[in-house]
């Protein structure tokens, strides 16, 4: 009886073992049968430097803050975007953010104010250019397009308090007809988005720029639903080539 208790037990102990091993090992050997998340800590080191705050100043207001028209947070954020310039950095921004600003600021992370520029708008696709005078590191662009169950990461100014990271999927891509833009192609991402991140970076694991957060999707609060939108880098890019086309030098 006892004899036959030990064995079961040895018995049993030894499936567990070799259950685990071979979990283990066909997760060494077949790496894509598990959703293993590629982001993390070396995310926001390759992007942070290139993600500022954009404060603007609205009409009838000396400081930033106070008095934004409905809809729009009082604070945004910014993108370091590698634009030749002679000097100083160039920074893409939600148009929304600095539409009917009198005064924009750009603010660094030791909270460093800089005057800035408004040097392109772009009101159908809700992109701004900005220039400032101090040089930023520019963030790296992806050269390839993202696809449905990328992971992704956001660096936005949410709620005006600081850039922050956040993580999620694209969840789809090619998205038109939102309402948000007359001109639409969104990456949409559950990457979490509240007020203050429009202008914001979206970038894959490796820290390299897929598109500018842009809005969200809700219909009882201005809050994160897990439905938030980024303008994509190809209209990114369509858009500053619009600019150029009528004569904004950049």
């Amino acid at each position: 009886m006892c004899a036959t208790m030990i064995c079961s037990c040895w018995l049993s102990s030894m499936i567990g073992f070799l259950r685990v091993t071979i979990v283990t090992i066909s997760l060494l050997l077949y790496p894509g049968i598990a959703a293993i998340a590629d982001h993390g800590p070396q995310t926001w080191d390759a992007a942070k430097q290139s993600v500022l705050m954009v404060e603007p100043t609205w009409p009838g207001y000396a400081r930033p803050g106070f008095g934004a028209p409905p809809g729009v947070a009082p604070a945004g954020t910014g993108i370091v975007y590698p634009l030749r310039a002679a000097n100083g950095s160039y920074v893409l921004t939600a148009a929304h953010v600095v539409a009917r600003a009198v005064k924009i600021e750009v603010v660094d992370a030791q909270g460093n104010r800089y005057l800035a520029d408004l040097r392109g708008i772009d009101k159908l696709r809700d992109i701004a250019v900005l220039h400032i005078t101090p040089t930023f590191q520019p963030i790296k662009l992806a050269l390839e397009n993202p696809t449905v169950g990328n992971h992704v990461c956001a660096l936005v100014n949410a709620f005006g308090i600081g850039v922050s990271f956040t993580c999620g999927v694209v969840s789809a891509i090619g998205r038109s007809n939102v309402g948000f833009n007359e001109i639409e192609d969104f990456i949409q991402t559950d990457a979490a988005v509240n007020p203050g991140a429009s202008g914001g970076a979206l970038v894959r694991a490796d820290g390299r720029l897929i598109g500018m957060v842009d809005g969200i999707f809700t219909k009882e609060a201005d809050i994160d639903a897990g439905v938030n939108f980024a303008v994509s880098l190809t209209l990114i890019k369509q858009s500053l080539d619009s600019m150029r086309s009528k004569g904004v030098r950049f």
